[in-house]
Protein backbone atom coordinates (compact mmCIF):
# COMPACT_ATOMS: atom_id res chain seq x y z
CA UNK A 1 0.00 0.00 0.00
CA UNK A 2 1.14 3.95 -0.55
CA UNK A 3 -0.49 6.82 1.29
CA UNK A 4 0.38 9.57 -0.55
CA UNK A 5 -0.72 13.04 1.22
CA UNK A 6 -0.68 16.72 -0.23
CA UNK A 7 -1.06 19.07 2.94
CA UNK A 8 -2.03 22.42 2.90
CA UNK A 9 -2.58 25.34 4.89
CA UNK A 10 -0.79 24.51 8.37
CA UNK A 11 1.53 25.59 10.75
CA UNK A 12 4.79 27.10 8.93
CA UNK A 13 6.78 26.81 12.50
CA UNK A 14 5.95 22.84 12.26
CA UNK A 15 7.44 22.71 9.07
CA UNK A 16 10.17 24.11 9.60
CA UNK A 17 10.85 22.11 12.58
CA UNK A 18 13.11 19.44 11.39
CA UNK A 19 13.20 17.72 15.15
CA UNK A 20 9.72 17.46 14.95
CA UNK A 21 10.04 15.55 12.01
CA UNK A 22 12.90 13.54 12.92
CA UNK A 23 10.74 12.65 15.87
CA UNK A 24 7.43 12.17 13.64
CA UNK A 25 9.97 9.48 11.36
CA UNK A 26 11.31 7.79 14.40
CA UNK A 27 7.94 7.39 15.90
CA UNK A 28 5.83 6.49 12.97
CA UNK A 29 6.81 3.24 12.40
CA UNK A 30 6.20 1.71 15.43
CA UNK A 31 2.71 2.87 15.76
CA UNK A 32 2.41 1.41 12.39
CA UNK A 33 3.47 -1.92 13.51
CA UNK A 34 6.53 -1.46 11.06
CA UNK A 35 9.99 -1.90 11.65
CA UNK A 36 12.12 0.83 11.51
CA UNK A 37 15.87 -0.10 9.86
CA UNK A 38 17.62 2.47 9.56
CA UNK A 39 17.62 6.03 11.79
CA UNK A 40 15.68 8.96 10.23
CA UNK A 41 17.77 11.22 8.13
CA UNK A 42 16.15 15.32 8.29
CA UNK A 43 17.42 17.83 6.24
CA UNK A 44 16.82 21.51 5.65
CA UNK A 45 17.37 22.67 2.11
CA UNK A 46 17.29 26.34 1.47
CA UNK A 47 17.00 26.77 -2.41
CA UNK A 48 17.94 29.31 -4.93
CA UNK A 49 14.03 30.43 -4.88
CA UNK A 50 13.45 30.62 -0.83
CA UNK A 51 9.78 29.34 -1.52
CA UNK A 52 10.99 26.58 -2.70
CA UNK A 53 13.42 25.88 1.04
CA UNK A 54 12.07 23.48 3.49
CA UNK A 55 12.75 20.47 5.24
CA UNK A 56 12.80 16.67 3.90
CA UNK A 57 13.11 13.32 5.89
CA UNK A 58 13.01 9.88 4.87
CA UNK A 59 13.18 6.26 7.21
CA UNK A 60 13.76 2.76 5.49
CA UNK A 61 11.57 0.24 7.38
CA UNK A 62 12.11 -2.99 6.45
CA UNK A 63 8.44 -2.91 4.66
CA UNK A 64 9.54 -0.21 2.57
CA UNK A 65 9.63 4.22 3.53
CA UNK A 66 8.32 6.66 5.02
CA UNK A 67 9.31 10.38 2.93
CA UNK A 68 8.39 14.07 4.44
CA UNK A 69 8.86 17.32 2.42
CA UNK A 70 7.63 20.15 3.79
CA UNK A 71 7.36 23.65 1.94
CA UNK A 72 6.71 26.46 4.51
CA UNK A 73 6.72 29.05 2.19
CA UNK A 74 4.58 27.59 0.30
CA UNK A 75 1.86 26.61 2.80
CA UNK A 76 2.60 22.74 1.30
CA UNK A 77 3.87 19.65 2.95
CA UNK A 78 4.12 16.11 0.72
CA UNK A 79 4.39 13.00 2.60
CA UNK A 80 4.32 9.26 1.29
CA UNK A 81 3.78 6.22 3.21
CA UNK A 82 5.10 3.24 1.22
CA UNK A 83 4.45 -0.41 3.18
CA UNK A 84 4.40 -4.11 0.97
CA UNK A 85 2.59 -4.88 4.04
CA UNK A 86 -1.70 -3.31 4.41
CA UNK A 87 -1.54 -0.31 7.37
CA UNK A 88 -3.85 1.65 8.84
CA UNK A 89 -4.25 4.60 6.50
CA UNK A 90 -6.58 6.75 8.80
CA UNK A 91 -4.32 7.08 11.32
CA UNK A 92 -1.06 7.69 9.46
CA UNK A 93 -3.39 10.62 7.62
CA UNK A 94 -4.44 11.63 11.33
CA UNK A 95 -0.61 11.50 12.64
CA UNK A 96 0.38 13.95 9.53
CA UNK A 97 -2.65 16.31 9.52
CA UNK A 98 -1.88 16.57 13.69
CA UNK A 99 1.81 17.00 13.11
CA UNK A 100 1.46 20.14 10.89
CA UNK A 101 -1.93 21.28 12.50
CA UNK A 102 -3.27 20.84 8.38
CA UNK A 103 -6.79 22.54 7.30
CA UNK A 104 -6.99 20.57 4.18
CA UNK A 105 -5.38 17.07 3.00
CA UNK A 106 -5.85 15.69 -0.39
CA UNK A 107 -4.70 11.80 -0.61
CA UNK A 108 -4.28 8.78 -2.71
CA UNK A 109 -3.74 5.44 -1.85
CA UNK A 110 -2.31 3.16 -4.32
CA UNK A 111 -2.09 -0.52 -4.18
CA UNK A 112 1.08 -1.61 -4.91
CA UNK A 113 2.59 -5.23 -5.48
CA UNK A 114 1.06 -7.35 -8.57
CA UNK A 115 2.69 -10.75 -7.08
CA UNK A 116 1.89 -12.41 -3.80
CA UNK A 117 4.20 -14.81 -1.35
CA UNK A 118 1.76 -17.53 -1.77
CA UNK A 119 -1.55 -18.63 -3.30
CA UNK A 120 -3.57 -18.29 0.29
CA UNK A 121 -2.59 -14.56 0.15
CA UNK A 122 -3.62 -13.82 -3.78
CA UNK A 123 -6.66 -15.06 -2.84
CA UNK A 124 -7.29 -12.98 0.40
CA UNK A 125 -5.78 -9.35 -1.54
CA UNK A 126 -8.07 -10.85 -4.30
CA UNK A 127 -11.15 -10.72 -2.28
CA UNK A 128 -10.32 -8.01 -0.35
CA UNK A 129 -10.07 -5.69 -3.53
CA UNK A 130 -13.38 -7.39 -5.10
CA UNK A 131 -15.66 -6.71 -1.74
CA UNK A 132 -14.06 -2.97 -1.92
CA UNK A 133 -15.03 -2.68 -5.79
CA UNK A 134 -19.01 -4.50 -5.02
CA UNK A 135 -18.92 -2.08 -1.96
CA UNK A 136 -18.47 0.89 -4.50
CA UNK A 137 -20.81 -0.26 -6.90
CA UNK A 138 -23.59 -0.43 -4.41
CA UNK A 139 -23.07 2.94 -2.68
CA UNK A 140 -23.20 4.33 -6.88
CA UNK A 141 -26.79 2.34 -7.39
CA UNK A 142 -24.57 0.39 -10.27
CA UNK A 143 -25.07 -2.50 -11.38
CA UNK A 144 -21.34 -3.05 -12.47
CA UNK A 145 -19.10 -2.84 -9.81
CA UNK A 146 -15.89 -1.01 -11.97
CA UNK A 147 -18.46 1.86 -12.52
Amino acid sequence: MHLVIDGYRGDSGRMWDAELIRQFLYDLPDAMGMTRITEPSVLEYNAPKAEDSGISGFVIIAESHISVHTFPRRDHVNVDIFSCRPFDSDMALSRVKELFSLEEVETWQLERGLEWLDTRQGKTETQRQRTQLEARGSATGSSNPGV
